[in-house]
């Protein structure tokens, strides 16, 4: 388990996480704009985005992660941990928190998109319950990678981890 702390992204984050984003996918990397656009909608009575930073013990950035719901139903935007902390349990508390607020965002469903060759995170997120429903052809651009669609129902998800408590 990784002593990072999570906490709300903020507007001063974006560089930082601009950087592990370029370290972590060169190829298909957020522009600053996107993050600016996504936290735009994260705060107030009408947020509808949940962005999330996590920092090591010398504050650091060492993850993040985005969630954006609409109606009933969230879409995980984007996850990331740093290269060296993999296999601390980092992608899986960050998850949690998109999923809490899923959640409280009155959500059905949660819905995500993951490479077809990155079989670590599918792990995880079957781990969680995603199930897989579907393929989006050449998604991931440059390199016309598939996305495999994979989907959460909110209700599932939540009596698990009431059996689990």
């Amino acid at each position: 388990m990784t002593g990072a702390v999570l906490r709300e992204m903020r507007w001063w984050d974006i560089g930082p996480v601009l950087d592990l984003e370029h370290e972590l996918f060169p190829e298909d990397a957020w522009s600053a704009g996107m993050f600016w656009s996504e936290l735009a909608h994260a705060r107030g009575p009408g947020a509808t985005r949940r962005y999330v930073v996590a920092e090591d013990e010398r504050g650091r950035l060492v993850g993040y992660a985005g969630l954006a719901a609409a109606g009933d139903l969230a879409d995980v935007q984007t996850i990331a941990a740093a290269r060296d902390q993999w296999g601390t349990g980092l992608g899986a508390r960050l998850l949690t928190d998109l999923l809490k607020h899923a959640t409280a965002f009155e959500c059905d469903e949660v819905l995500l998109e993951v490479r077809v060759d990155n079989t670590r995170a599918q792990k995880l997120y079957e781990r969680f319950g995603f199930e897989p429903i579907g393929f989006r052809r050449g998604y991931y651009q440059p390199g016309n990678v598939d996305a495999l669609v994979m989907r959460l129902t909110v209700q599932e998800y939540v009596q698990g981890t009431e059996e689990t408590d």
